[in-house]
């Protein structure tokens, strides 16, 4: 449910791989078929799309990718959860998903489905998302438009009645020279459910808003660990806020505020 999402990374490690030199491919075909990775971050806030899913507090998420030569990939991510983020009780969130991901004429093409998942929760609570990007760099600036669409479900009712969502993104990232510095920008559109039944989930009063994030990180001159730091807000007005507060005590302003977020992250 909750990161505007996991997968352009494992995506961009696929769509580097493709411009290794030729040494660098022979090394891996003699590793095999199949390349691992994997992430670990603590983060001073989990945000979802602009929302916080913590509560504003502490976060410890990790993931675990598996790639294949051809393209297609699976994996996993988790994070904690806290006040609204918990969805039902659930104190965990489990990602699921599997893709295939590729570069057409300089362009990466990234698809597939994610399913999210709470251990704990409310039944019903679990759904999934279909999603897609294509990625293009031009000179320093990478640059990626993607969707995400939950069909029609269970955990996204409105009155027993079965919500779809769309959420659409475009991002970007530019590293500062040969240095160890990258910035990087987000913007994004939220179209659902205008409110949550017993089991539904929206991360706004209204079910359309608009998120966005500017940030900057540095990577650390021993081991793949990086340090980020970003601004993150939505377009949820207090006022909206608070209309929403009378059906559901769990949601409150603040977690949709404007935020600075600080995280260290590794990749492996």
């Amino acid at each position: 449910m909750r990161s505007v999402f996991k997968l352009p990374a494992a995506a961009a490690a696929l769509f580097a791989a493709s411009g290794l030199s030729s040494a660098a491919l022979a090394q891996e075909e003699e590793a095999g078929p199949i390349s691992f990775s994997a992430n670990v971050t603590l983060t001073s806030d989990y945000r979802f799309r602009g929302i916080s899913q913590t509560e504003e507090d502490l976060a410890l998420q990790g993931g675990f990718d598996a790639a294949h030569e051809s393209g297609f990939y699976v994996g996993t991510w988790a994070s904690n959860l806290a006040g609204w983020g918990t969805f039902g009780g659930s104190n965990l969130e489990l990602d699921i998903y599997g893709g295939y991901a590729t570069e057409v004429s300089s362009v990466g093409l990234d698809v597939g489905v994610v399913w999210y998942l709470f251990p704990g929760g409310l039944d019903r609570t679990s759904y999934g998302e279909i999603y897609g990007s294509v990625a293009k760099t031009f000179g320093p600036v990478d640059l990626t438009v993607g969707a995400n669409y939950a069909f029609k479900q269970d955990a996204l009712s409105l009155n027993d009645v079965k919500q779809d969502n769309i959420y659409v993104y475009g991002d970007a990232g530019v590293a500062i020279g040969d240095s160890p510095v990258s910035l990087s920008g987000h913007i994004g559109y939220t179209d659902g459910n205008p409110g949550t039944g017993p089991n539904g989930w929206v991360p706004s009063p209204t079910g359309t808003y608009l998120d966005w994030s500017i940030g900057a990180s540095y990577d650390l001159p021993w081991g793949p660990i990086a340090l980020s730091v970003s601004y993150v807000d939505t377009d949820i007005s207090e006022s909206e806020a608070a209309a929403y507060q009378i059906v559901n005590s769990g949601y409150r302003y603040g977690i949709g505020d404007a935020a600075a977020v600080f995280a260290i992250s590794a990749s492996f």
